[in-house]
């Protein structure tokens, strides 16, 4: 049983990795974070409801439930616009966001509306139109305003769960070329008042060579299922891993058990790093060897 369960992993693992145009290098793959979840990823691309594409033609048609948003763009714009005004749409004030803490490096800047649960404190008193519109949605699992300054990029990644479809609706964006997210090699241009869904597992990133500003509207939204117990088990996960990374706009706000521990992970990512820098080969052994000791040990047990 045991054999048969890592000969599982390994196909399920080496499907992630050859899924789509566009690819890591093998060293990159093996050491991703959606390497150790492509078993649960192959269920949710094996029994989803809606076509496993990079992007997902008309989500209206899909997802009838969002046109709410893109009705009542404008009004989501205002707010969005209202809170760069108060600079609230920033980088993390502190270690506390897994998810995108690499991203912040580049220019990204969010603004957490919520996370797998009800609105933030923080955003129900800020953005009310927003949050409201939001909680007529059950089907948005998480949703943020996020902000692309001019020269600002997100480098090539793919997110690790496949139980979610990504929104982008643009509010305040360049409406040009040279702002746009590339999705396994096919590239998008955001416009206001105008949306594109796409699958997040697939490796996709950003770009604003513009010298604009580009804010949009980021939603996740729940990937539907052809049977009960796939759509329990991608609840299962999100509920109990994905909501998890939940991470604060301000005090007041709720901080995920992953993100309260981030802190000291990060503090071992630095150390590493530095040994990085020093020593790539011995860096790129110990991680590669710390691999081969985990498949070893579920061999073993």
């Amino acid at each position: 049983m045991k054999w048969a369960l890592l000969l599982l992993f390994i196909a399920s693992a080496v499907y992630v990795h050859l899924r789509g145009r566009v690819r890591h290098r093998f060293g990159r793959q093996l050491l991703d974070h959606s390497t150790f979840m492509a078993p649960v990823n192959v269920l949710m691309y094996a029994f989803s409801r809606v076509p496993n594409t990079a992007y997902l033609d008309d989500p209206g048609r899909h997802f009838p439930e969002l046109a709410p948003l893109r009705e009542h763009w404008q009004d989501i714009r205002a707010e969005a616009l209202r809170l760069r005004e108060l600079q609230h749409i920033k980088a993390a004030d502190g270690y506390n966001d897994v998810g995108f803490n690499s991203f912040f490096r580049r220019g990204w800047k969010r603004f957490y509306l919520k996370w797998y649960d009800d609105a933030h404190p923080s955003a129900a008193e800020l953005c009310p139109r927003t949050t409201a519109l939001l909680r007529g949605i059950p089907s948005v699992k998480a949703a943020m305003f996020t902000e692309l300054p001019p020269g600002g990029e997100l480098r090539p990644h793919r997110d690790p769960f496949a139980g979610s479809l990504r929104l982008h609706l643009g509010l305040d964006t360049p409406n040009d070329d040279g702002c746009y997210i590339d999705v396994d090699g096919i590239r998008y241009s955001w416009r206001d008042g105008e949306w594109t869904m796409f699958d997040e597992t697939f490796i996709h990133g950003a770009r604003n060579e513009t010298q604009q500003n580009r804010i949009i509207l980021f939603c996740d939204v729940e990937r539907p299922m052809k049977y009960r117990w796939a759509q329990w088990l991608n609840r299962f996960v999100a509920r109990h891993l994905v909501a998890a990374g939940a991470s604060p706009n301000m005090e007041g706000d709720k901080t995920g058990g992953i993100n309260r521990v981030f802190k000291y992970f990060y503090a071992l990512r630095l150390k590493a790093k530095g040994l990085r820098e020093r020593n790539q080969r011995l860096y790129y052994g110990l991680k590669y060897l710390a691999v081969i000791l985990v498949v070893a040990l579920i061999a073993w047990i």
